[in-house]
């Protein structure tokens, strides 16, 4: 049985291709441009293409990274023409994210016999990035596979964090927790731990302020929160999502950059790839911080939120 016919069906291939358009006309058309009327790969393409990577918001380590991996290609095989670039790409790319932990997920199930109930997931990232929107969607999946889940509102500070957050679990037909605005969010996130034991759910996410004031003040309100939920539950969280807009590209690397030097940020997801140029971006992301994409956001509709597959991806962009 061939990969996409065992996980990764039509109509998912269809969204990702239709959510990575502008990725794909900004960057694979750069790319034929560049090579239009050359027949082999020399170091004028290899110049042009390094240009395209890093305006492709791949960034500039992780586009070096690959420029040199195709140069030892080139070399080891005294001839490479401009048809292969693409094959040769796409394969050093893949072994990229594959070096970086980020490995094929098959389904949304969770690993509720690993760490037994409920699963506890943290959600961090800034205002805007689309986390609101990212849990609610996620949720959506696994009530889907019969899931109990139970959203909590821990990002207390925003009156319309909570009621987005409720009207999300309302749609999806999820267990929803809060004390309103202004509670601790760390009695709030404790606090939805122990409905989820006590109501068997499976599955909790908790959402956390969306705000970088500073550092310190993050680290701390993070750090209290994380205790907290151990306290109730030993071992969780089990995972720390954090949640970056892809549209944004550089900047999501910089939010990144803040969120990994405060928390143990343990996988990623990218919204908005359906509205932007600048999908290049998750592949400079998971290079540069080592932590694997989960879920990809390729359209606004309640059933667009993807199991990230670095093969799908790869293979979506440069087709």
């Amino acid at each position: 049985m061939s990969f996409f016919s065992k996980f990764f069906n039509r109509e998912k291939e269809q969204d990702l291709d239709k959510g990575l358009e502008k990725t794909k006309e900004g960057l694979f058309g750069k790319i034929s441009r560049a090579i239009a009327g050359k027949s082999e790969v020399d170091d004028d393409v290899l110049d042009e293409l390094e240009s395209i990577l890093i305006s492709s918001d791949v960034g500039l380590e992780t586009t070096i990274k690959i420029i040199e991996r195709i140069q030892q290609r080139v070399k080891r095989d005294k001839y490479v023409s401009t048809d292969e670039l693409n094959f040769i790409l796409k394969d050093e790319i893949v072994n990229l994210l594959s070096e970086n932990n980020t490995s094929e997920v098959e389904d949304y199930d969770v690993p509720l016999l690993a760490t037994g109930r409920p699963y506890v997931m943290l959600v961090v990232g800034v205002n805007g990035v689309g986390k609101t929107t990212t849990i609610g969607k996620l949720a959506y999946q696994l009530t889907q596979r019969d899931y109990r889940v139970v959203i909590g509102a821990a990002d207390t500070f925003r009156a319309a964090a909570v009621d987005q957050l409720k009207i999300w679990a309302d749609r999806v037909k999820c267990e929803f927790y809060s004390k309103g605005m202004n509670a601790d969010p760390a009695a709030v996130a404790y606090e939805t731990v122990a409905y989820a034991q006590k109501y068997n759910c499976d599955v909790v996410i908790i959402d956390t302020a969306g705000r970088l004031h500073n550092k310190k003040g993050l680290m701390d309100e993070l750090g209290k929160i994380k205790r907290s939920i151990s306290k109730c539950h030993e071992g969780a969280p089990h995972d720390v999502m954090l949640v970056l807009d892809a549209s944004t590209g550089q900047n999501a690397i910089e939010q990144a950059k803040q969120f990994t030097d405060v928390t143990d940020v343990s996988c990623l997801a990218l919204t908005k790839l359906d509205g932007t140029a600048k999908g290049g971006v998750a592949i400079g992301i998971s290079d540069q911080f080592k932590i694997p994409i989960k879920y990809i956001g390729v359209g606004e509709a309640i059933d667009k939120l993807q199991i990230f597959n670095k093969r799908a991806f790869v293979d979506s962009i440069f087709k």
